[in-house]
């Protein structure tokens, strides 16, 4: 498949984020994210008007569902969410209620492992559950947190090779990528390329980074979709 850029939108106010994605698209973003923060500041009202405001574009809504999963999924589903995100490391049953949800509501379904013990097994239970993408993922807290012991930082570029050729669904690398990183990721053999933090927003302050970020986006998004297409097994 050709690869995918991904804007996350984890902002907590709803103009900033209309903003930032009608920014994202002018710059070549593929699709936009509807971040953890954005949901719980907006709630469904976030997700209906960027599907009011970008009525072909796919919207990830990510929700990180750990249980009432069919509930979460068909919500957000009629708001206008084309994905949804569930956790691995939800009961297997909620995950099961995901997928159904999406095959009935005509969503595609996440699987992320953030927190797994083993992030490789995890990624394959997801895919034998039913989810239609991976998402390998290292999260905030978790790096904030190690590095701050003076440890070295984990990122997703870790065991992404290993997460890869464990599925034969999508996979999309998550988790405080460098730009250079972000970049590298479709020869990971991951087409799935998500910016965020700290790409694009600034991760204390959850507002759209200082900069000439659309010239940066556009930058970004010509060199990833100028890779070609990334094999899925």
């Amino acid at each position: 498949m050709k690869p995918i850029v991904q804007i996350s939108l984890d902002l907590t106010n709803i103009d900033e984020a209309l903003e930032t994605a009608a920014m994202a698209m002018r710059a070549g973003v593929d699709w936009l994210e509807a971040g953890t923060p954005l949901i719980l500041a907006e709630g469904l009202r976030g997700v209906r008007l960027l599907r009011e405001a970008f009525p072909n574009v796919p919207i990830v809504a990510d929700l990180k569902t750990m249980d009432g999963g069919y509930l979460e999924a068909e919500m957000m589903a009629k708001a206008g969410a084309t994905h949804v995100v569930v956790m691995a490391r939800a009961h297997e049953e909620t995950i099961k209620c995901v997928v159904q949800a999406g095959r009935d509501f005509g969503v595609k379904v996440m699987g992320d492992n953030l927190g797994c013990p083993d992030m490789v097994a995890a990624a394959k239970w997801l895919e034998d559950l039913g989810c239609d993408y991976v998402i390998h993922h290292i999260g905030y807290d978790e790096r904030r947190g190690i590095a701050a012991r003076g440890l070295r930082m984990p990122s997703p570029l870790d065991q992404l090779r290993e997460v890869v050729n464990a599925v034969k669904i999508p996979v999309q690398a998550v988790g405080g990528l460098s730009l250079e990183q972000a970049i590298q990721c479709p020869a990971y053999g991951a087409p799935l390329v998500v910016l965020g933090a700290p790409l694009t927003i600034d991760a204390d302050a959850f507002k759209t980074a200082d900069g000439n970020l659309e010239a940066s986006l556009r930058m970004i998004c010509s060199t990833i979709h100028g890779y070609g297409d990334v094999t899925v097994k």
